[in-house]
């Protein structure tokens, strides 16, 4: 057993399923990986549980019945890792918007520099985003910036869903109260471990869109985030009253 683990949510990504978990395990650390399918009608789930035998006591999927949210499989994720032991607890996409081999850099950040949570972040040194359309790019940095200015948080890329969190983040962290379910869980998520005081670190990432299978990514998910950041203020705001 490894370390650290690596969480992947999947729906419908049988194109790239099988090439994200041999990357993960190609690389010169030693990772662990749980997927958390929603129950792919494509085979997604099949797909993982053929490679368990290969991948024996690395590889782990919990299944889950029907689309439950982005932000309910990782708090799956993250109760399963901590039961587990794992020390060091990434999120990462399946479809290599993120790269695998980044997942050793922040590792780093928090096994080494000092960091409980460490952000792949595609802003934190200029707009490192590859094939995206222009219109996109500019609501996801907009965004971040509405976000940070809002919430006052000191963080570039605050809607990144490439992190790793030391376990005692997560276990301090109540997660039965983070509430959102899409795009605004990274924001609440960070917003959380902000407040309480741990030590945030950005490491700049290279994000590169999806090449194989269908984006997960809609207006209404933006919409969620800049409506849920309102929510988390006045949130925050009221437990101070």
């Amino acid at each position: 057993m490894s370390d650290s683990i690596v969480i992947i949510p999947t729906y419908n990504e049988k194109e790239n399923a099988e090439s994200i978990i041999r990357a993960v395990f190609g690389l010169e650390k030693d990772f662990d990986v749980l997927i958390i399918d929603d129950g792919s009608p494509d085979g997604t789930a099949d797909i993982v549980k053929g490679l368990q035998g290969e991948f024996s006591g690395r590889l782990h999927i919990i299944e889950r019945k029907g689309k439950l949210g982005l932000g309910t499989a990782y708090i799956t994720g993250f109760k399963w890792a901590i039961e587990k032991g794992y020390d060091y607890i990434f999120e990462m996409d399946a479809d290599f918007s993120h790269n695998p081999k980044d997942l050793i850099r922040l590792h780093k950040a928090c096994a080494e520099d000092g960091a409980d949570v460490a952000i792949g972040s595609r802003y934190v040194s200029g707009v490192n985003v590859v094939n995206w359309p222009m219109s996109r790019v500019l609501m996801s940095y907009f965004a971040s910036k509405y976000v940070r200015f809002v919430l006052g948080i000191n963080v570039a890329d605050t809607t990144a869903g490439f992190k790793c969190y030391r376990r005692n983040v997560l276990e301090t962290i109540d997660l039965d109260d983070i509430k959102f379910k899409g795009y605004a869980f990274q924001i609440e998520m960070k917003y959380t471990a902000y407040k309480l005081g741990f030590k945030i670190q950005e490491v700049p990432i290279i994000f590169v869109n999806r090449v194989k299978g269908v984006s997960k990514m809609s207006g209404g998910i933006f919409s969620e985030a800049l409506i849920g950041v309102i929510r988390l203020k006045f949130k925050r705001m009221r437990r101070k009253k």
